[in-house]
């Protein structure tokens, strides 16, 4: 499993946020680099992200969520057309697991496990 994987939850529907386009880049001094692209299964899980035993380094991530598209896509006028979470990474030999909980005007994120 990745070192760093999300979970999209619906929460207007209550069911997972399948085919959800994710963005995983990692803090630089001029900004940020990709370091990997995906999209959330039929769970809203993306759990692979990285490949199995990618070491993480201290620092600053983020995680950019497409949900423009996925409301579109069901028809669905959305607030927030894209959501971006920056998380620490202070222990990076953890599995960092950073959830989103979505619905079309609002969202919410914690540190999961």
């Amino acid at each position: 499993m990745s070192p760093i994987t999300t979970h999209v939850l619906d929460t207007s529907q209550g069911r997972p946020a399948s085919g959800v386009a994710v963005l995983l880049e990692a803090a630089e001094s001029e900004g940020f680099r990709e370091l990997a692209r995906g999209r959330t299964d039929d769970d809203g899980r993306c759990r692979d992200l990285l490949a199995d035993g990618t070491p993480l380094t201290r620092g600053a991530y983020r995680l950019t969520f497409e949900t423009g598209a996925y409301f579109s896509a069901r028809g669905v006028a959305t607030f927030f057309p894209r959501v971006s979470i920056v998380f620490e990474v202070r222990e990076p030999q953890q599995h960092h697991h950073v959830p989103l909980l979505l619905s079309p005007f609002g969202y919410t994120t914690y540190r999961g496990s």
